[in-house]
């Protein structure tokens, strides 16, 4: 793997990681990922900006290799896979210092055990001359955590966004080849990692969009030399507007709970609805946070254990109220033999999202006609819910 050149004096010199399935042992990388990095050179100072994970040390020193001098180590966030190898960079060039915001200060003391007196913040809005090329800072908190900032080369126009517009795809392409490729796994980067933030992203939407810019640098994933698609995206995904579709996430043990979910996927696609079912003992959930960045209705479908929710179920509860989705709505579906208590243990955990909850449908046994026509009900109810909010 070799250093990629983007523009003169601009380089890549970061690393792919081709195999790496899994992602904070939690998140799915069906593609893998990159970690990337990017020196620049001006004509009196040269930067680093982040570095990469550190089980890929040895590319990272492979590539600094062609630059005897850094002078500056840009932090622009400082979760591992960008931080992780900057104690190593500052050793290896001890006249360089680190840079990085107010906010990242203790966290670079207490996670990376950097000495103080090797970092130096930098406002919002400051800017850094390299000689003939200008960096400037814009600080963009929690997008994902309390310290991230962008860095902006003015002269260049191109954007460093960090964890902001990535992809977790490992390609051989420096630049985005494909857009209908690469569309899914920055959806699904959305989805999984920015959705939480998505009103914190909307809030601060005006200063990127003040920015002239040519070339998106994200940390993961290919560049973007063609900025509006995936600025396009965002707006999109960011929007408070939900489209017309309900998500539904289920498990059956014995057949009764889904008889109920494909009577209302039937009932709703049939009123135009898109239905998009998730049966939880097979799905991923990459897909399913996807399907959760414009879903208006969330439908959660249950068999009763132990009074309460299927275990898998109750996993993708609290993914839902983790990643907080735009979605409007949202409705309890299940069986039971004797006692349930689901849905009140559903709406326990939905505490961080606003959702209006439709009247559950809960069964005893497999369900009859009687039974049936209350889901038949249900779906006209969700119609109109969707109509009225302008959805359809």
């Amino acid at each position: 793997m070799a250093v990629k050149k983007l523009i003169d004096e601009i380089f890549w010199v970061g690393a792919e990681d081709w195999d790496r399935r899994l992602f904070d042992s939690l998140i799915p990388l069906p593609d893998g990922t990159s970690y990337n990095a990017y020196i620049v050179r001006g004509r009196d100072l040269t930067v680093l900006i982040d570095a990469v994970d550190p089980t890929k040390k040895d590319i990272l020193a492979s590539h600094l290799n062609d630059f005897p001098k850094i002078d500056l180590v840009i932090a622009n966030h400082l979760e591992q896979d960008h931080s992780g190898l900057i104690p190593y960079v500052l050793e290896r060039y001890p006249q360089a210092r680190l840079l990085a915001t107010p906010a990242a200060k203790d966290l670079i003391i207490t996670h990376l055990h950097v000495a103080e007196d090797r970092i130096r913040t930098v406002a919002d809005g400051e800017r850094l001359d390299l000689g003939g090329r200008t960096i400037r800072f814009i600080h963009f908190p929690w997008v994902h955590w309390p310290e991230t900032m962008l860095s902006y080369l003015e002269e260049d126009k191109i954007l460093f966004s960090c964890d902001l517009f990535g992809s977790h795809l490992a390609s051989s392409d420096l630049l985005v080849k494909d857009e209908e490729r690469i569309y899914e796994p920055a959806k699904r980067y959305f989805a999984e990692i920015m959705m939480p933030f998505r009103k914190i992203i909307q809030k601060n939407w005006p200063v990127l969009e003040g920015l002239k810019v040519e070339l998106i640098a994200p940390s993961h994933g290919p560049i973007y030399d063609r900025p509006a698609f995936i600025l396009d995206a965002y707006k999109k995904w960011i929007a408070d507007q939900p489209e017309n579709s309900v998500l539904m996430v289920w498990v059956s043990m014995h057949g009764s709970t889904a008889r109920m979910v494909d009577h209302l996927t039937w009932e709703l696609a049939g009123r135009g609805i898109k239905v998009m079912p998730f049966n939880l003992a097979v799905a991923d959930l990459g897909h399913l946070a996807m399907s959760l960045v414009e879903a208006a209705t969330i439908i959660v479908a249950s068999p009763t254990i132990l009074t309460g929710l299927h275990p898998l179920v109750a996993e993708a509860v609290f993914l839902v109220n983790a990643l907080r989705p735009k979605a409007l709505f949202a409705g309890f579906i299940g069986s039971y033999g004797w006692k349930s208590r689901a849905f009140d243990q559903l709406k326990a955990m939905l505490d961080s999202v606003r959702f209006e909850l439709l009247n559950p449908v809960q069964i005893k046994g497999d369900p009859r006609p009687e039974d049936l026509a209350l889901l038949t009900r249900l779906a006209a109810d969700i119609y109109q819910k969707h109509q009225a909010a302008g959805l359809i």
